[in-house]
Parts: C-alpha cells; sequence; structure tokens
C-alpha cells in the first residue's frame, strides 16, 4: 500500500516580473536541493526496516501496517503543510521521508528476497529517474497550463489508494498489477504538472513543492519495484 497524494492545500498565483523571476528560480533551486536530502533519510528509514524486521512485521499485519501508514503519513503531510513557512517545516518533511522509507521496507525486503532482487532495485530506481528527467523536460517545454489536470489526478489517485486497501482482503493478483500499473501513470502526471506549477512560478513554497514531488517520485519508484517483481523476479 503506498499511493499517497496529499490535496492541493495552497496554491498561489504565478509571480510577476523581474521579482518574480527571482522567487521562482530560488524555488527551483531549493526544491530539487530539498528534494536531494530527501533521499537521505529514506534510505535511513529503508535500512532501519530492512535490517531490525520491521518490514517482516508488516508483511505478517497488512491491513495493521496500511491503518499504520494512512494515519502516518497523512498526518504528517498535514503538519508539514502547517509549518511550510518555517524551519520546523523542513525537520517535519525529513521526518517524513525517514517514515516513508521504513514503510518502503516491506517491499524492499520483499524483492531483495529474489535472486536478482539488487539488480530490480537498482533498475526500478533508474527508471524513475527516467521518468523524472523526462516529465522536468516537458514541463520546460510544454506550454500549455497542466494545473487543470489535478483534480482529475486527484480522483484516480483516491481511486488506487481505495482499490489498494480492496486488495489486502481481496488477494487479487490482477487488481494488483493494474493498481501498479495505474499509479505509475497517474504519479508520472502528477510529476508533470506539478513541476511545470514550480516552474512557471505556480507554487512560491519550496516546501509544498518538495512534498508533492516527493510523493510522486516515491509512488513511480515503489510501483515499479512492485512490476518488477512481478514480471521479472526470479525466486531462489
Amino acid at each position: 500500500m503506498n499511493e499517497l497524494r496529499p490535496s492541493p492545500f495552497n496554491r498561489a498565483g504565478a509571480p510577476a516580473g523581474a521579482a518574480g523571476e527571482v522567487v521562482r528560480n530560488r524555488v527551483l533551486r531549493n526544491t530539487y536541493w530539498l528534494l536531494a536530502l530527501s533521499l537521505i533519510p529514506t534510505v535511513l528509514g529503508a535500512m532501519l526496516g530492512l535490517y531490525t524486521g520491521i518490514n517482516q512485521i508488516m508483511g505478517a499485519s497488512p491491513g495493521l501496517s496500511a491503518i499504520v501508514f494512512l494515519v502516518g503519513a497523512f498526518g504528517m503531510m498535514f503538519a508539514i503543510e502547517k509549518n511550510k513557512d518555517n524551519s520546523f517545516g523542513v525537520v517535519l518533511l525529513l521526518a517524513f521521508t525517514f517514515f516513508m522509507g521504513v514503510m518502503l521496507s516491506r517491499m524492499l525486503g520483499f524483492v531483495f528476497g529474489m535472486g536478482n532482487g539488487a539488480q530490480l532495485v537498482m533498475t526500478a530506481f533508474g527508471g524513475t529517474a527516467i521518468v523524472f528527467g523526462t516529465m522536468a523536460t516537458l514541463a520546460t517545454t510544454i506550454k500549455r497550463d497542466l494545473s487543470g489536470l489535478q483534480k482529475w489526478l486527484f480522483m484516480g489517485a483516491v481511486v488506487i489508494i481505495v482499490a489498494a486497501l480492496a486488495n489486502i482482503f481481496l488477494q487479487l493478483p490482477a487488481l494488483m498489477l493494474t493498481v501498479s500499473v495505474l499509479a505509475v501513470v497517474i504519479f508520472s502526471a502528477f510529476l508533470l504538472v506539478d513541476m511545470q506549477r514550480v516552474i512557471n512560478g505556480g507554487e512560491t513554497n519550496y516546501v509544498s513543492a518538495t512534498l508533492a514531488i516527493y510523493l510522486s517520485v516515491y509512488n513511480i519508484f515503489s510501483n515499479l519495484l512492485m512490476l518488477l517483481g512481478i514480471f521479472g523476479g526470479n525466486r531462489e
């Protein structure tokens, strides 16, 4: 259960003139830096989950894990948005990415249990990097405002969450596969929309921008990893 997306809490209009250009460049630069920094606690959280056996506990209790995931993630996202204008928001964001890393350890433990697990993880990482680079390029070249897609993408994300929760009890391989494919498509589109908003100056808070982009990247990676595990995993 990985699919999450916060609703748009604050979408400020694009600033104008030279001052707006300065703000836009600063937000974009700070967003990229904070996004890169957020990967460190994500990796640390995943390592903690793997080496302490938390991932096995989550695997044994998927329903409880889903509840912890949803309550913890949405609670922390709400707190981040409330504190996005001060330094505590950055601290909360990094704590959130650590938490997400811990939750990711369940999937990583499953994949690393395969004979080619390390290769699959690196392939998923490379695929995510390609998607990120492609969406970043498109965000700078597409002139049309894509912000109107947000409400449709948000509805799609809600459907994914509901389907993923239902499949905890249904255990349908076809549904799991469908959810993962749709998640990669929807969060890739989210990534494009969010990056265009930052590049065009529609988002003036780098903490909010980083949170949105991080969630897209996280979901793309985790669902690519799921698909690779399904189709390319070699059981030892």
